[in-house]
């Protein structure tokens, strides 16, 4: 931790101490971070950067009005400070309703398993990217374009509450994104990886085999063809599964969208049954190893483990001070902003769908005619609708697979999805390529994990059958 960060905390606790009385809540935020992006597309080099960011924000809230500040210079905290104060001022008329957590004194440093990558040089970062390219490019001369995206991040910050928090906490990120897209003629295909970390600069390394997968898929689904439309029963694998749980349902778990949307809150009532009594469905920091895990969320509450699912019954959902309060409910530690310039709000960690019972071998049988899906290049969520494209996919014919396919997307209403579902299997992945987006702040490191499915009437998207 810099000089600027170790010596502010007598700074913080003095400014507490004055300005506590004149709100109901008040907490400062300091924040250091330090990393690197670069970005390779095609044959030029589009992002080659380092860069240090050193700033905070002030959060106040009065009679349950908010006011937010954010800076990038000491020397102006206490303007700030003032600023917010008056900000929560002219806007709170109501009352303020935080659930109570316990005040929190402590330090936290996420450990490291290997070599921290802001101790490799940028030349070294430079060339890794230029080999993962020039694997892209050398699978298939159809290969058009190719793309890979480095950043890592160091961040460093303390917290400081009106209700006694001094809380610090750090921590480092590594994340590469790989694409390669083939033509032929008029038929465009891509493939995409991606892969995260917390743990060492050499999750990075030796990524061969996974790069050229993505063009070797790209290259190979030109000659696929495209899956019939229509309504099958469809197995999907443990990433497709982990990226279902967090767009599909996830989401709509932030009690943050549930308060301020009655028929959603209305539907999102605890005790309601969504799924077969196997299912089970869980978001937490407190599981240790991945993206999205830490100590304490940004309001510093302890991290958790909430069960969102118990045994096919909507049992909890995730929530910041705020929203708990409003609602009843206990706080889970899901506070989190992507860095200073953002206020918390309610965000995932890590989500995950319990291992079933069911082998894997198992949940294509007795299927006539379905689909199997595997990994995952796009998708989008529009509240409870849901549409994915697979990265690769193959037909199920009468219990086995068959021949592959390409353009499949999967699309569905999530409450009715959860409820189709027929089989989960005894198989489980973590996939730590996650970067959420939510109100503007896009790229906050989440995991998510998952057995397979087997889910009846899925609506999948392709051809258009022969009349």
């Amino acid at each position: 931790m810099s000089i600027v960060l170790a010596d502010a905390q007598n700074l913080l606790s003095d400014l507490i101490a004055k300005y506590r009385d004149r709100v109901d809540y008040l907490a400062i935020r300091l924040e250091e971070s330090d990393g690197t992006d670069i970005l390779l597309r095609g044959d030029k080099i589009e992002t080659l950067s380092e860069g240090v960011s050193i700033g905070g924000q002030v959060r106040a809230c009065y009679k349950g009005g908010w006011g937010f500040a954010s800076f990038n210079e000491l020397g102006g905290l206490k303007d700030r400070v003032e600023d917010a104060i008056s900000a929560a001022r002219m806007v709170g008329d109501e009352e303020t309703l935080l659930a109570p957590v316990d005040p929190v004194r402590d330090i936290c440093r996420l450990a490291l398993t290997g070599t921290n990558p802001r101790e490799v040089s940028l030349t070294q970062k430079k060339a890794l990217c230029d080999r993962y390219a020039e694997i892209l490019r050398s699978v298939d001369p159809r290969i058009t374009t190719i793309s890979v995206r480095y950043g890592d991040s160091a961040q460093r910050m303390i917290l400081a509450t009106s209700d006694g928090t001094l809380l610090e906490q750090s921590w480092v990120d590594l994340e590469m994104r790989f694409a390669a897209t083939a033509r032929n003629g008029e038929t465009v295909q891509t493939g995409r990886e991606t892969i995260g970390s917390r743990r060492a600069f050499e999750d990075l390394l030796g990524l061969d085999d996974q790069v050229r997968s993505a063009a070797r898929r790209a290259v190979d689904a030109l000659a696929l063809p495209s899956v019939q439309g229509n309504t099958y029963t469809v197995v999907i694998d443990p990433i497709l599964s982990g990226l279902f749980v967090h767009e599909a349902f996830g989401h709509l778990s932030e009690a943050d969208m549930a308060y301020e949307n009655p028929d959603l809150l209305e539907v999102m009532t605890l005790g309601r049954r969504f799924g077969p009594p196997e299912l089970q469905i869980f978001d937490g920091a407190a599981p240790e190893g991945h993206r999205g895990s830490y100590a304490y969320d940004d309001e510093g509450t302890p991290a958790t483990t909430t069960q969102l699912i118990q045994d096919g019954v909507l049992v909890g959902r995730l929530h910041s001070r705020e929203t708990a309060g409003k609602l009843g409910e206990a706080p889970t530690g899901n506070a989190r902003c992507l860095n200073y310039h953002y206020p918390p709000i309610v965000r995932m960690t890590n989500t995950w769908i319990e291992r079933g019972k069911t082998p894997v071998a198992d949940l294509m049988t007795d299927i006539t005619e379905g689909v199997y899906a595997r990994n995952w290049i796009g998708g989008m969520t529009n509240g409870e609708m849901f549409t994915f494209t697979a990265g690769e996919a193959w037909m199920i014919r009468n219990g086995e697979v068959a021949e592959p396919v390409r353009d499949v997307t999967l699309s569905g209403n999530v409450f009715r999805t959860l409820a189709d579902i027929e089989a989960i299997g005894d198989d489980f992945f973590w996939d730590e390529s996650g970067g959420c987006g939510k109100g503007s702040q896009s790229g906050l490191p989440v995991g998510c994990g998952g057995p397979s499915l087997r889910i009846r009437n899925v609506v999948v998207g392709g051809e258009a059958p022969e009349l």
